[in-house]
């Protein structure tokens, strides 16, 4: 593990290489933004970007999508992964929202993972970027960086989202979370980590072991 003189290091290093660090999704409100987390699932952020304009313009609120023809939004949708079970699953999600919720999306964890198609990263995501509330998202690059330079050492999403908030000063949660993920995205590569450029190096167990990091 990470000394616990160093986490507070790397974290700086991180939001320092990484500024501009946000979530890529590209929204305009809340529900933009549960509808675009719901069908990166499995997806680029890139590629959900591509299709979610010409959605909202037809859809562009609860009420609106909650009436759609699930294969109507297939066909906008059918770029992405699974995109026949997540057209399912955001119409769902709409009808719930407008009949339990007014047609707004919540802003605690468990109404939202009551709603079809939000799981755990969704919601916490949602909280996090949406609500301005303190929340750490584990996708699979916050899984690869936290676990292969050593924050913790975990073996699924769950306990390493337990032991990062452990870790971490609950102030840093979000920061941490776009912090992580561009990190994994443009140098912490699951197959060719950029090592030799790593702004991290120093610290990182997969470079320098666990005994001898730091």
């Amino acid at each position: 593990m990470v000394k616990d003189k160093d986490i507070s290091k790397i974290l700086d290093i991180l939001e320092q290489s990484y500024p501009d660090a946000e979530c890529a999704l590209h929204h305009k409100n809340v529900f933009q933004l549960i509808v675009a987390v719901a069908l990166s699932a499995q997806t680029t952020d890139k590629s959900v970007n591509q299709v979610t304009p010409a959605l909202f313009e037809r859809y562009p609120d609860a009420e609106a999508l909650a009436e759609a023809d699930v294969e109507d939004i297939s066909e906008y949708i059918k770029r992405i992964g699974m995109y026949r079970t997540k057209a399912k699953n955001i119409v769902a999600m709409a009808q719930k929202l407008c009949a339990e919720f007014g047609g707004q999306v919540p802003d605690n964890y468990d109404d939202l993972i009551s709603l079809p198609g939000v799981g755990r990263k969704t919601a916490n995501v949602v909280l996090s970027v949406g609500f301005g509330q303190q929340r750490i998202a584990v996708d699979t690059h916050v899984f690869r960086v936290a676990n292969r330079i050593g924050l913790v050492h975990e073996k699924d999403v769950l306990k390493t989202e337990v032991a990062l908030m452990e870790q971490i000063p609950e102030e840093r949660w979000s920061r941490t979370h776009h912090s992580l993920i561009f990190h994994g995205r443009q140098c912490c590569d699951a197959r060719k980590p950029k090592c030799d450029v790593c702004p991290i190096h120093t610290y990182c167990e997969y470079v320098n072991g666990p005994e001898t990091q730091g």
